[in-house]
């Protein structure tokens, strides 16, 4: 069976502690997660959930894995829609690797799927979230404002 992945990369003129710090603090994330934010016990073996700003779960899932500053990994399934909630988990690992004055991070999304259409989902999600959490680190303002609904 073939898995199906998301991979992005990218560099963030910050340091790893501050982009820690922005991938793991609520109130950060609503700021460039498009208003959604995570509630989550920030350890290894810990509940992680994403929630819309209207309070529904869009996400849930465990910490699998958690090293300060450097890796962070998330088993996680969708909540929102029963078509991709039935596609079953899927493991979300972030990387950090400092670099010169910048932080290289990235993010794969997988599934032991084929063809699976939540991968599919969040290929169009993360590049949205990731590029307004770099701008939000570089220059205090994100791309993307969240939509009002």
């Amino acid at each position: 069976m073939t898995d199906s992945t998301f991979i992005y990369v990218t560099y963030i003129r910050t340091t790893p502690r501050e982009l820690w710090r922005a991938l793991t603090t609520p109130e950060f994330m609503s700021q460039y997660w498009l208003g959604a934010t995570a509630e989550a016990e920030w350890r290894k073996g810990g509940a992680w959930k994403l929630v819309f700003p209207d309070g529904r779960v869009a996400d849930s899932g465990e910490i699998v894995d958690f090293e300060p500053e450097r890796l962070l990994v998330i088993k996680w399934r969708n909540e929102w829609s029963e078509e991709l909630k039935a596609e079953g988990w899927s493991m979300c690992t972030m990387e950090l690797e400092p670099t010169g004055e910048a932080v290289k991070l990235t993010v794969s999304h997988t599934m032991e799927r084929e063809n699976a259409k939540f991968i599919g989902a969040v290929g169009g999600g993360w590049p949205k979230i990731l590029s307004n959490l770099k701008s939000l680190l570089e220059t205090g303002q994100v791309v993307l404002a969240p939509k009002v609904t």
